[in-house]
């Protein structure tokens, strides 16, 4: 048994909280809102962000670091983006050294652009970092669904506690070297998600979301590779697996604030109702901004930034991207 933080209360911290106790392991999970983490506490409950499940009195729950992170082997970061750097720098006094982090987020830091797990390891420059990804929604980790992630890190070591920790029932666990591209792979998805939502809303079909999942899986490997990750990592879990399930769940947040969009509502509308984060919004400028500056061609990302962010009509999007220049596949 070993002892593991997860820190962040979303629906997927909660969701990789229920794997770990499931696992045999203990587990604390803090959140940022006493107020909201007893509530947690007294009803068992988490209904904000993982409604319907039911937690079990052995998780711990707390919205004190310190206590948090105390005696932690494993330290599971799931903030969402936009939050992730105050929130781990709030824990530096009080992490332990030898405490493997594994960063399950999935997104780019805000104000750097850089990856998430690159700001982990500026704030804990003594700690191992690792990350995990893959097709794997938090509802259906949460009730038990057979899913399957990868973890990957420099260190095999790393990468291979993570696996045992994780891996178990109907959680199962792969391990890779190339943590850019698995890290990658779960940051670049939600903004192809979000056409395809986009493609949905205007009232598309298959073919065209075939033709955008298909299409962006290259854009996806593009600007994987030339920010230093292996183009092959895209045809697995964290590529190809998480695309897919992202492009076409009933759970996808980035799909279903795609086809809200494409059905002309407005951003900062959709965003005002909104509970829970759809990382692709916050994602999508980065990723064209790093496209732009490494000379890289995203298309699909291009257009999906400009319907967020510069009042294009996702008609006109979709019109774009089938009036570029003819070109083979391999383009």
């Amino acid at each position: 048994m070993s002892t593991v933080t997860v820190i962040g209360d979303g629906g997927w911290g909660t969701a990789l909280g229920l794997v770990l106790h499931r696992n045999g392991h203990a587990v604390r999970i803090w959140g940022p809102s006493p107020e909201y983490i007893a509530r947690i506490n007294t009803t068992r409950r988490n209904p904000r962000f993982l409604p319907g499940i039911a937690l079990p009195d052995a998780i711990t729950w707390t919205a004190d670091p310190a206590d948090a992170i105390r005696g932690a082997e494993l330290a599971v970061l799931a903030v969402p983006s936009r939050y992730y750097r105050s929130v781990l720098e709030g824990f530096r006094a009080n992490m332990p050294a030898d405490t493997i982090l594994v960063s399950v987020s999935k997104g780019f830091e805000q104000d750097s652009g850089e990856r998430l797990s690159t700001t982990a390891e500026r704030i804990f420059p003594k700690n191992t970092v690792a990350v995990l990804s893959g097709p794997s929604h938090a509802e259906e980790v949460a009730r038990g669904i057979p899913t399957a992630v990868v973890t990957a890190a420099t260190d095999p070591a790393a990468a291979n506690k993570i696996q045992d920790v994780f891996n178990g029932g109907t959680f199962r666990v792969y391990t890779s070297d190339d943590p850019v591209g698995v890290e990658l792979g779960g940051a670049l998805k939600n903004v192809i998600a979000l056409a395809a939502g986009i493609s949905d809303g205007i009232g598309y079909g298959d073919n065209t979301k075939a033709a955008l999942m298909t299409r962006g899986l290259v854009e996806m490997a593009r600007l994987g590779v030339a920010l230093g990750a292996r183009r092959e990592t895209f045809a697995g879990l964290s590529g190809m697996g998480d695309l897919v399930v992202t492009c076409t769940s009933r759970h996808s947040r980035n799909r279903a604030l795609g086809e809200r969009l494409g059905r002309g509502e407005k951003l900062e509308d959709i965003l005002k109702g909104m509970e829970q984060v759809a990382e692709g919004v916050w994602t999508c400028p980065t990723a064209v901004k790093l496209a732009e500056n490494l000379g890289v061609e995203v298309p699909i990302m291009q257009e999906v930034n400009s319907v967020l962010y510069h009042g294009k009509s996702p008609r006109t999007a979709v019109e774009a991207l089938l009036r570029r220049e003819p070109r083979p596949e391999r383009d």
